[in-house]
């Protein structure tokens, strides 16, 4: 720490005098490896530590509608008996509650043991408030009336909690939680949260700050059909933000490809009427010639690249019909279109539809997300 004698004098005036050391004093008071911090008026990274008992207040245990053997496809994640109902365990429950004296009582009560027993927390999915105003009134209908929810006082309290002094109060509701998370997450557990416009840029610094291991921002488009904007573009995505705590547990999923896509790239078909496509023979990387046979013989690649099979599967592959070659000489490996698994899911979702307005699943929550959603995120770790 060097500091010049009209910062010590300045310093200890400031002390004396009961003010606030200036922002510069405390990275050159204080040794802090952060290059880059989000500040904001009542930053703290101390959570709450309360443990509250949990109380059944409904339990639904019907049998699975479904053929009972596929309860002995989940394995022990939901421990349940051949009519498919849940036996014991922290999973498959639904809490009510204030969700930070949830996860507090999670991370610091009885359930952290045996949560931890059982693998721990992989995978948490967060749909945050946004900025939408403190309107919590709902239109409900029950038979043929209907009737208008007004806010109640805890949704009223949330909501000052929450933005009660703007982007301050967002930022400190959401950092303590999300440390939560992160405490209760498992080693290769991820996370992903969801907002939209408003706020994105907040998460974005907050999750670096706090999981660091970024992984992904997704863009899902959440409406189809663009409004007359009379400046900028249409409003179409909300951003999902994919974090992981060290290692990450994923299994990449796949959807089938565009019917175009298919009839142009897969449009040769051999003597086995399998249609197939042809495929480029060479990968970055330096390597060895390869004998081809007869009548092209030893084959360099080109510079920098090197072929993508061993010659003892090049061999295989020429008495198979495998490899084609192009007039010149150049050898391409065939992909058939019965062999395609699909097109990896990429960081744009287009193709997960927003819920119609006569969707079955539709109960009019203004920001009610789609179960397909859901699904997209869910899958890769059960896959």
């Amino acid at each position: 720490m060097k500091l010049t004698d009209n910062e010590i004098r300045d310093i200890n005036k400031l002390l004396e005098t009961g003010k606030t050391l200036p922002e510069k004093y405390r990275f050159l008071l204080f040794e802090d490896k952060r290059e880059v911090e989000l500040v904001w008026n009542g930053k703290t990274r101390e959570v709450c530590n309360v443990v509250l008992p949990f109380q059944t207040i409904e339990q639904v245990d019907e049998p699975r509608a479904e053929d009972s053997s596929d309860s002995a496809s989940l394995g022990p994640l939901f421990d349940v008996d051949v009519r498919g109902r849940q036996l014991k365990g922290w999973t498959n429950k639904l809490i009510w509650g204030d969700n930070k004296l949830v996860l507090s009582s999670l991370k610091n009560g009885p359930l952290r043991e045996e949560i931890e027993n059982g693998g721990g927390v992989k995978l948490i999915y967060i749909d945050p408030p946004f900025d939408v105003g403190a309107d919590f009134s709902m239109d409900i209908k029950i038979g043929g009336d209907s009737f208008t929810k007004n806010p109640n006082v805890l949704e009223e309290i949330a909501y000052r909690d929450t933005w009660g002094k703007g982007s301050d109060s967002f930022l400190s509701m959401i950092y303590e939680r999300l440390i939560l998370m992160k405490d209760l997450l498992a080693e290769n557990g991820s996370i992903y949260v969801h907002c939209d416009w408003r706020v994105n840029s907040f998460i974005r610094l907050v999750m670096d700050e706090v999981f660091g291991n970024y992984v992904n921002e997704i863009a899902w488009e959440k409406i189809k059909s663009v409004k007359s904007q009379t400046k900028g573009f249409g409003n179409v995505k909300d951003s999902i933000f994919f974090y992981c705590r060290n290692q990450m547990q994923f299994n990449q999923q796949r959807i089938p490809h565009d019917k175009d896509y298919l009839n142009t790239m897969y449009c040769h078909v051999d003597a086995d009427d399998r249609r197939y496509r042809l495929h480029d023979f060479t990968q970055k990387g330096q390597g060895e010639p390869r004998d081809f046979g007869s009548p092209w013989g030893v084959i360099a690649p080109p510079a920098g690249k090197h072929w993508i099979w061993s010659q003892e599967r090049i061999t295989e592959g020429i008495k198979n019909g495998d490899i084609v070659f192009s007039s010149n000489g150049v050898p391409s490996v065939k992909r058939y279109l019965d062999d395609v698994k699909g097109k990896a899911v990429s960081d744009i979702w287009t193709d997960v539809n927003p819920i119609g307005s006569v969707a079955k699943e539709r109960n009019d929550y203004p920001t009610q997300k789609p179960e397909a959603l859901l699904e997209r995120v869910i899958n890769p770790y059960y896959a």
